[in-house]
């Protein structure tokens, strides 16, 4: 049977944990060469050994998705390396569990730099890689909490809805290269991040809220939807959004 991604190339951020990793593991494991991006040097690695070790192709480079000097570099790898790139996943992000009111500027700023900045110069930077594909596509890694508010994330919901405009955005200028753009918003997932939340049980009822299902999602839960979006079978879809949420925003 023919793997869902076989023979494309795909460019993760932010693939040195989490989510980021299971995205580049699973895109490998459906036949994509993968080059995995994150500024942390030896976890980028370890994505990449543990792709390897499972028979997949993947290399490394170290990336700080605010500066567009290393956005260059990274495309410049990955087209000397394999002529193009068919898929992008703009996955790299941070957070900070502050209210609007704590807010400092430069965390602020920060946040935008990474979540939205970042986002922005990976979907920019890519177009001259992507011209050569025969099915492009962009993943961009959005949050439910860059649909609704809650409290105390303020800079990172407002990075995240950012994402989410930003995606409907390029959908639209980016169709004359044939590139198809699309938003994923996790809700809660069970990563380093959650775990010791997760664990107490009070903790634990207060991050899931009114999650449907009553559990957090596991990162591969929220890959095979990445996978879906990168593949030609979501051929007809550009712009959209796509909420990975167990059902928390539904109600």
């Amino acid at each position: 049977m023919t793997k869902r991604v076989e023979g494309k190339i795909a460019v993760v951020t932010g693939g040195a944990t989490g989510m980021g990793r299971t995205h580049a593991q699973l895109l490998a494991e459906e036949g994509a060469a993968v080059v995995v991006t994150d500024i942390d040097v030896e976890g980028g690695r370890d994505t990449v050994t543990l792709i390897e070790k499972d028979g997949g192709t993947a290399s490394f480079v170290q990336h700080d998705v605010s500066s567009s000097a290393d956005w260059k570099v990274v495309v410049d790898h990955a087209v000397q390396a394999h002529g193009r790139v068919d898929i992008l996943v703009n996955n790299a992000g941070i957070l900070a569990f502050k209210s609007l009111q704590d807010t400092e500027e430069d965390v602020w700023d920060r946040i935008f730099a990474v979540n939205a900045k970042g986002t922005y110069l990976g979907c920019k930077t890519i177009i001259p890689a992507m011209k050569e594909s025969k099915a492009p596509s962009i993943v961009n890694i959005s949050s439910m909490y860059g649909i609704i508010g809650a409290p105390n994330a303020a800079a990172y919901e407002a990075s995240k809805g950012a994402v989410r405009t930003l995606t409907k955005a390029a959908a639209v200028d980016l169709q004359e290269f044939g590139i198809r753009v699309n938003s994923v918003h996790p809700g809660v997932i069970a990563t380093a991040m959650t775990n010791d939340i997760l664990a107490d049980p009070e903790g634990e009822k207060a991050l899931l809220g009114t999650t449907i299902l009553g559990r957090a999602a596991q990162p591969e839960e929220v890959s095979t939807v990445v996978l879906f979006l990168a593949s030609e079978e979501s051929s007809f879809m550009t712009g959209s959004e796509v909420v990975v949420d167990g059902g928390y925003i539904a109600q």
